[in-house]
């Protein structure tokens, strides 16, 4: 072995060894090797924040191989991720192996394909300290406020609480828009909706009041709704003016990591978390039928909307291929990237446009096809010309001969658009979270022409308060109102649900009652922490300190100085004080004295206990029972939890009885043999009763806009 090159993943390495053949010895150090020990803070504060680094806890004998590895090379490469924290396990690798952090020995790939990979070896670097001391910064300043914050929180609310820097912003996001639906008072109006007919269609269009003759129309009760449907009555719709016009549609942008994010989540029905595992598969390679080991992507953490003019070569030439001159805009596009982004990569693309999706489909599971796809064709819409439509809009004035001879009348509203040119939308169309405004093809109109009344209605409505977060909005608001980094999305939504401040409903995020006492004692006692500007500053501090602009211990003085005192001040105001939370009373009583247990947490989750302690110190395990039945005894079937937090199901019976599955239990009964049914992954639903074999496809509900 006369050439060693370093990787985080093992899968990254498999792929990287086949491009540099025999000489080179590539290897995987799963992740950070060295991190700040969790038992302690681990940061000396008097010494200039100076971190006590350690060897992550069961990668002493990692260490030792990679040592031994250097030892017989006589080079080595560090090619772990281009970013921060890639770059920061490179100079923790570089410190623990004995490496010169001076030498040029640092390798970036922005995307892992033969080219790319002979160019960034052919090209090494010195490790970027810049960028070392900003995560440092990110990582000293995040353990300081989870060690010093955290017992406060914990004594304060309830035992074993944590609180984080940048996920309690999040957290207090949520909980102030839980807070303004609270607040919301619905406003009722109505709308008049006429069903017209014009000469030269028999279908119906739909029409709506907009103005009368004093102006621009407001029905706000029904009482209005009727005047107006009285005065309607025997009326003739006659088209007053038909507006005619062009308008050009213009293709998202490329991905980002926010935006892939925010639309796997929205086409695809992926979580955050997810989307970036996959993505990472992608990014790292698999071997593709017919063109051997490569990845497929980019890197995938970027917030930058550049491409490269190779890739925009690339993906003209197969759009003039596949679908001619006219789907090529008449100059390249170009997207500016926002001011507050890093820019330091790329935005997601395909390494090899030329490669459609059908073309790897065989070489891919459905998940990394399903999401090369999105990133695909995302990529190559933003290269092609626009989508242009032909609008109209059509007034149409409505009253009765005895109306319009006094001047009065009701003028209805329809807009409509036909294709003109599909565009870009031939291949991709971008989701939303809110509901569009509805437009339909109108039936062709001129000036004059005299409409048939189908239908008249009068419909009450009633406004909307914001709608909460998913998963999706979150990120969005999060990038928007500059808090977090691409890096940090996926991790920043993970801690805020497994901490139970947050939880799921639906698609939704909802505060619990612990979120928002926690946020509640954050807002009154460290309003900095959680305030949203703030935080914003220390993310814009952090990227001056990877730009060489600021140095990170005097950032660190500055944040930390306030927060001590202010740590200070709310332990002397809050001396005594307990915040209580409502306890969840079950319908379980207390074997020993007969009152209903109450759900806890604890260090190890969730337990019942007698709500008469210390009387009473009963406590039992806390069971998710389900509607099920066990297939092999007819016990209840409940939820379980692995040693690694998995949820699993098996019978209450055990350990008598030891049926345990992977598949959730639903509320369908078999109809071969009564037993219930389970669904597995996939929406397969399946008896599991020995010797049955019943099985059938889920019916999927249909999704709402709203739901989206």
């Amino acid at each position: 072995m006369s050439k060693l090159v370093i990787v985080e993943s093992p899968s990254k390495a498999k792929t990287i060894q086949k491009y540099l053949g025999k000489d080179y010895k590539v290897t995987a150090s799963v992740g950070h090797v060295r991190d700040l020990p969790a038992a302690k803070l681990s940061v000396d504060i008097k010494n200039d924040f100076a971190p006590k680094y350690a060897i992550v806890k069961g990668k002493e004998k990692l260490v030792k191989e990679l040592k031994g590895m250097v030892d017989e090379s006589d080079k080595v490469y560090l090619a772990t991720d281009p970013d921060r924290e890639g770059e920061a396990i490179s100079w923790h690798l570089a410190t623990v192996l004995g490496l010169n952090t001076d030498e040029l020995n640092r390798v970036k790939f922005n995307e892992i394909n033969k080219q790319s990979v002979l160019k960034g070896i052919q090209n090494p670097e010195k490790i970027d300290m810049d960028l070392v001391d900003a995560q440092q910064a990110r990582r000293i300043l995040d353990r300081i406020v989870g060690y010093k914050l955290s017992p406060f929180v914990s004594q304060k609310i309830r035992r074993g609480l944590s609180a984080g820097r940048v996920q309690s912003v999040a957290v207090r996001l949520i909980v102030d828009r839980e807070n303004e639906i609270r607040n919301f008072n619905a406003e009722e109006y109505w709308t008049i909706d006429a069903k017209l007919i014009a000469p030269s269609s028999k279908r119906a269009f739909t029409a709506t009041l907009t103005a009368d003759e004093k102006g621009k129309a407001k029905i706000e009760n029904k009482e209005q709704s009727d005047a107006y449907l009285a005065r309607l009555d025997g009326a003739d719709y006659i088209v007053d003016s038909v507006k005619k016009g062009t308008r050009k549609r213009q293709p998202a942008p490329p991905f980002t990591t926010s935006t892939l994010q925010q639309e796997a989540s929205r086409k695809l029905n992926f979580q955050a978390q997810r989307t970036m595992k996959i993505a990472q598969e992608l990014y790292e390679g698999m071997e593709i039928k017919g063109e051997g080991t490569m990845g497929l992507i980019t890197y995938m953490r970027t917030d930058s909307l550049r491409i490269s003019e190779e890739s925009r070569a690339a993906g003209n030439e197969y759009i003039l291929s596949n679908y001619g001159k006219s789907y090529l805009p008449e100059k390249p596009r170009y997207y500016k990237t926002k001011a507050s982004a890093q820019d330091g990569h790329e935005a997601i693309r395909p390494t090899n446009p030329l490669l459609d999706p059908e073309k790897v489909k065989d070489s891919l599971t459905t998940e990394q096809y399903k999401l090369y796809s999105l990133i695909w064709k995302r990529f190559m819409a933003s290269l092609m010309a626009a989508c242009v439509q032909d609008t109209v809009k059509v007034d149409v004035s409505a009253a009765t001969a005895a109306d319009r001879k006094n001047g009065k009348f009701c003028m209805f509203t329809a807009n409509g658009y036909n294709v003109k040119f599909d565009g870009y939308t031939r291949i991709y169309e971008v989701s939303t979270d809110e509901e569009e405004e509805t437009e339909s093809v109108l039936p062709e109109m001129k000036d004059n022409d005299a409409l048939k009344l189908k239908a008249l209605d009068g419909n009450q409505h009633f406004t909307q308060p914001p709608a909460r977060f998913t998963e999706a909005s979150l990120i969005k608001e999060l990038e928007e109102t500059g808090v977090g980094r691409p890096s940090t999305y996926v991790s920043i939504v993970s801690t805020i649900l497994n901490r139970e401040y947050v939880e799921r409903e639906k698609k939704q995020l909802k505060p619990t009652e612990l979120g928002e006492a926690v946020t509640g004692l954050l807002k009154k006692q460290f309003p900095n922490i959680v305030n949203v500007k703030f935080t914003a500053s220390m993310e814009s501090d952090l990227d001056k300190v990877e730009s060489g602009e600021v140095d990170y211990i005097a950032m660190l003085h500055s944040f930390y100085d306030g927060f001590e005192n202010t740590l200070e001040k709310a332990k002397a105001d809050m001396s005594g004080v307990k915040i209580q939370l409502q306890e969840d009373v079950t319908d379980i009583p207390c074997e020993k004295c007969g009152r209903m247990m109450v759900v806890k947490v604890g260090r190890f989750g969730k337990f019942l206990a007698c709500p008469g302690y210390p009387e009473c110190k009963n406590t039992k395990p806390f069971v998710v029972q389900t509607n099920a039945k066990c297939p092999v005894c007819g016990g209840k079937v409940i939820e379980k939890k692995s040693r690694k937090g998995y949820t699993f199901y098996g019978c209450d019976n055990y350990p008598e009885c030891n049926f345990m599955t992977w598949d959730k239990p639903t509320d369908e009964i078999c109809p071969n043999c009564g037993k219930s049914l389970f669904k597995r992954k996939g929406g397969l639903l399946v008896c599991l009763n020995e010797g049955c074999g019943y099985e059938k496809k889920a019916e999927r509900k249909k999704r709402t806009k709203k739901e989206d």
